[in-house]
């Protein structure tokens, strides 16, 4: 049976917010910004040992900290950094956001843009720097967005990117990170053990790629490290149990699509594969302990994947809420929200709920983006 779903408000704001406290005081006394900035001394927060003041900032809620990072270099140091989000993961705070890339309705500009766990808009992202890219690589790493390589048409002439670009998500600014070694774009990417890989993909004179590539985000490089057995392009990637899974595309010494997954061990640092794998896929995610794809030759049944034990099981999506057979997904709460392709009046976003009941896993959700879903991540932060 489906249902309406609704979000749980995790912090209730005043008036007064802590933003605007800021700009207030900021604009009483127009010398009180440098003087924070140039005499905070030692100390995050001047009588408090730094283990407290960091705790007092993890717990401001999370829409504040642009403002909060414009206050001193100490404070911004944090809020970009890896502890800011250990301590808020413990203090039960983490707040889920939805990043939707999305594209107008004339089909001519796409943006960013963020949605809470209510469907509420928050923002639209700043214009990623570089020039306007396709088949590009996105990942989420420890609160940032990490924007990877792709292919861009420059006066009538398309290359191939290794350009990397990274949001945070905490003081909603871009920064250029290091290239890659190999320009690539319709590549394979994913996050293992907090180390970013890209797998394969068309190269920069279009021939299929073997090449595998790590990225360490405490030095800021790539290495190249072993290569697929075979070229694979088209494909896509997803990490579980500490290790990586290459799966879908096509591979040049297969005739049509690859049901190959190749399978990567950093610890041994060797490639195995298993050949159970989904083909043609135009939509995955995965949540909690599976996978979740959908395949171009059904688009209206879930094909989930269980690592654990390789195996697979089928799940019709219902008409209700949509009657689209194409989807973009997104995770939220746990759940499996599936956007529309075809922005039809009036339609509801599908929700799937792994953990609920038989007969109630599917609800509907008000949740949806402004225009047509590209790519969605969540960002706990």
């Amino acid at each position: 049976m489906l249902g309406i779903v609704s979000g749980k408000k995790r912090f209730t704001e005043t008036n007064m917010t802590f933003s605007t406290l800021i700009t207030q005081n900021f604009k009483r006394n127009p010398r009180l910004a440098s003087q924070i900035t140039n005499d905070i001394g030692s100390s995050i927060l001047p009588g408090l040992p730094d283990d407290v003041a960091k705790y007092c900032l993890a717990l401001v809620p999370r829409s504040h900290f642009p403002t909060m990072g414009s206050v001193c270099k100490k404070w911004r140091s944090f809020l970009k950094s890896k502890e800011l989000i250990t301590i808020r993961k413990l203090a039960g705070l983490l707040e889920e956001w939805l990043y939707v890339l999305t594209m107008d309705s004339d089909a001519k500009e796409s943006h960013w843009e963020v949605l809470d766990c209510f469907g509420h808009k928050h923002q639209l992202l700043p214009p990623m720097p570089g020039p306007v890219k396709a088949e590009f690589g996105v990942v989420v790493l420890y609160g940032k967005l990490l924007v990877m390589a792709g292919y861009s048409v420059i006066d009538g002439t398309a290359s191939a990117s290794a350009d990397v670009y990274e949001y945070d998500s905490c003081l909603n600014s871009w920064r250029k990170l290091a290239s890659m070694n190999v320009a690539r774009y319709e590549f394979a990417c994913a996050e293992v053990n907090g180390k970013v890989y890209v797998v394969g993909g068309y190269g920069v004179d279009g021939d299929s790629l073997s090449s595998v590539e790590m990225y360490n985000p405490d030095t800021d490089k790539w290495i190249l490290i072993e290569s697929l057995r075979r070229p694979r392009r088209g494909c896509f990637a997803f990490g579980f149990g500490g290790k990586l899974y290459v799966m879908g595309g096509r591979s040049s010494f297969t005739i049509g699509n690859s049901k190959f997954v190749d399978v990567y061990n950093p610890e041994g640092r060797i490639w195995c594969e298993i050949k159970n794998g989904c083909v043609m896929v135009t939509a995955h995610a995965m949540l909690g302990k599976r996978l979740f794809c959908m395949e171009w030759k059904n688009q209206r049944k879930l094909a989930i994947f269980s690592p654990e034990d390789n195996s697979w099981k089928m799940v019709p999506v219902p008409l209700t809420g949509s009657s689209s057979i194409g989807f973009r997904f997104g995770i939220l709460d746990g759940k499996l929200l599936l956007f529309s392709q075809e922005m039809e009046p009036g339609y509801r976003t599908l929700l799937y709920d792994p953990d609920a009941s038989p007969g109630s896993e599917w609800q509907t959700s008000e949740i949806k983006p402004s225009g047509l879903c590209l790519c969605c991540v969540t960002i706990k932060a």
